[in-house]
Parts: structure tokens; C-alpha cells; sequence
């Protein structure tokens, strides 16, 4: 019986399943303490990141307030803990393709450094979308509502929830050439696939940007789905790519 390709084979020894268990609790504490030690950085780093966040509307309120005790030290803590996550993203990352890695073919396993670090800077670039462009547009439509006879008094709280929750999103959505390439490398989707399924993916990512938007304009609303209609185009250019390394690299 013929071996499969070398690019195809599985190296090492395969896990026994108390063996997956340990492997999966030692990157689980390596990717907790890279987030614990992110956070503690974060926490030195607390005040100048809330200011950066508070950037967008300091025009329109000055000040933030709180409603009970304990709130500032909540908000505190919330941009702390999302903070950390993004800065061990890599780590965690990197960790979570360790543990899958092993059970890849050779070829496959290649892939790492775009599941890790494309990744990463597409995240990177949803959030600054948002926080630059995104963000400031629907703090304008919503503050404007009845500015003549009404003045914001906002939680610093609830502000926090509405622009960590749209930044994580958007990073998170802008993760779709990465994702379209990794399943292309794979042989999961093809160019033809992604063609032929346009009409659904724009419904989908019209869906998506109207739930992550904060506002129901039809403005801000483009403002998100027409970069991601973009990005889908983008994905079936960087997944006729990943075909033709797939079949040029495939030994005969």
C-alpha cells in the first residue's frame, strides 16, 4: 500500500486522549497568564486608555459621569480586562494553533503564521476602522438628537459598553480575508464557491453591520457594510491565491 505525499504525513506520536488533556491544560496556563500578565500591564496603562476611548466624544461631553459607588472601579476594570485580551491575542493565538497543530497534515501546518499574525492585524484593523471613522460618525448622530434641548449626561459605564462592544466587533468581522483564506488553503471553499454565494454574503454582512452598528441611519450603516462587502471581494482575490499555491505546491 503507497504512503501518502510527505507534505500530507503526520510527524510524531500520536496523543493518547490523557495526553490531549494535558496539553490542552499547559497552553490553557500559558495563554492565562499571558492574559493575566496583559491585564496587569493594561491596569498601569488604565486612565491613558480610557481617555483614548473618550477621545471621540470629548467635543461633544466633556465629562463622563457615574451612578453609583462602585462604577468607576468597574469601568476600570472592564477596559483593563479588553485591553488585555487584545494585547495576548498573539499569545493566545499562537497557543491555540500549537494544540491543533499536531493533528494537521505537514503542509497544513505552515499556515501558523497567518492564523496568528493576520489575524492579529486584522483585528488591529477592524478597531481602528471603528475607533476613527465608525465610532465618531455614530456619536455625532446620536448626540445630535435633540441637542437643542436636551444635554448628554452619559455613565462613564455605559459609554464603555458602547465602544468596546463596537470595536470588538468590528475587529472581530474584519477577520473574514484570514478566515476565507485559511479555508481556501484548506480546500474548504474555492473562488467558484465564494462567487456564486455573493448574493447571501452581501445579505449576511448587511445583517451583521445593521447589528453591530449603534444606529439605525442608513449612513452609519454603510459606513460598516460597505467595507465589508469590499473585504468579501477581497477574500475571493486572496482565495484564487491560495488555490493556485495550493495546486503549484502539491507534489504529483
Amino acid at each position: 500500500m503507497s504512503l501518502p505525499p510527505a507534505e500530507f504525513r503526520q510527524a510524531g506520536p500520536r496523543l493518547t486522549f490523557t495526553g490531549h488533556l494535558e496539553e490542552l491544560r499547559r497552553r490553557l496556563g500559558i495563554s492565562l497568564a499571558a492574559f493575566l500578565v496583559a491585564v496587569g500591564v493594561s491596569f498601569t496603562q488604565v486612565e491613558r486608555i480610557i481617555r483614548w476611548v473618550a477621545h471621540p466624544v470629548e467635543r461633544l461631553v466633556p465629562r463622563f459621569a457615574y451612578f453609583s459607588p462602585t462604577e468607576p472601579l468597574l469601568a476600570y476594570v472592564k477596559v483593563a480586562l479588553l485591553s488585555g485580551f487584545v494585547l495576548a491575542m498573539p499569545v493566545m493565538l499562537s497557543q491555540l494553533w500549537g494544540f491543533v497543530r499536531p493533528g494537521l497534515a505537514r503542509r497544513e501546518r505552515s499556515y501558523g503564521a497567518v492564523f496568528i499574525w493576520w489575524g492579529s492585524f486584522q483585528f488591529v484593523a477592524g478597531v481602528a476602522f471603528a475607533y476613527f471613522l465608525l465610532l465618531p460618525a455614530s456619536l455625532q448622530f446620536l448626540l445630535g438628537i435633540g441637542e437643542r434641548y436636551l444635554t448628554p449626561v452619559i455613565s462613564i459605564e455605559r459609554y464603555l459598553s458602547f465602544t468596546t462592544t463596537l470595536l470588538f466587533w468590528c475587529g472581530v468581522v474584519f477577520e473574514l480575508p484570514a478566515v476565507l483564506y485559511l479555508l481556501a488553503k484548506a480546500n474548504v471553499v474555492t473562488p467558484e464557491w465564494l462567487r456564486q454565494q455573493r448574493p447571501y454574503a452581501i445579505l449576511v454582512l448587511v445583517i451583521i453591520a445593521a447589528v453591530v452598528t449603534p444606529t439605525t441611519d442608513p449612513v452609519n450603516l454603510c459606513l460598516l457594510a460597505i467595507p465589508l462587502v469590499l473585504l468579501y471581494e477581497l477574500s475571493i482575490v486572496i482565495a484564487r491565491v491560495a488555490i493556485r499555491r495550493n495546486v503549484h505546491g502539491t507534489t504529483p
